[in-house]
């Protein structure tokens, strides 16, 4: 993941995610079929952008760095391939939250 980190650079307020794999298997040992499988709304953050611009011309940071585990709305972002892995790019602003270690 750190080698895909360095090559790819997201611009200005971006963030490279990627989600966490979905567990296939319940507490209790039994196998839960894909079609049961909910939206993984949870990922790590594997590259960020500089920042927005304010009208002045200022770099706004971004309120997460990488590493950061968080949590991503149901639904936006845009997909991305690299390396034959699925990677998305949201905007800062949409990231609902930060998970604390």
């Amino acid at each position: 993941m750190a080698n895909i980190a360095r090559r790819f650079v997201p611009l200005f307020d971006r963030v490279l995610v990627q989600r966490a794999a979905a567990e296939t298997k319940s507490k209790g040992g039994i196998m839960i079929p894909e079609k049961s499988l909910g939206k993984i709304l949870h990922a790590e953050v594997l590259a960020v952008g500089p920042g927005a611009r304010t009208q002045t011309g200022e770099i706004v940071p971004i309120s997460v760095s990488v590493g950061d585990m968080v949590l991503l709305p149901e639904y936006g972002g845009t997909k991305v391939e690299l390396d034959d892995k699925e990677f998305h790019i949201f905007r800062d602003s949409d990231i609902l939250g930060k998970f604390n270690n």
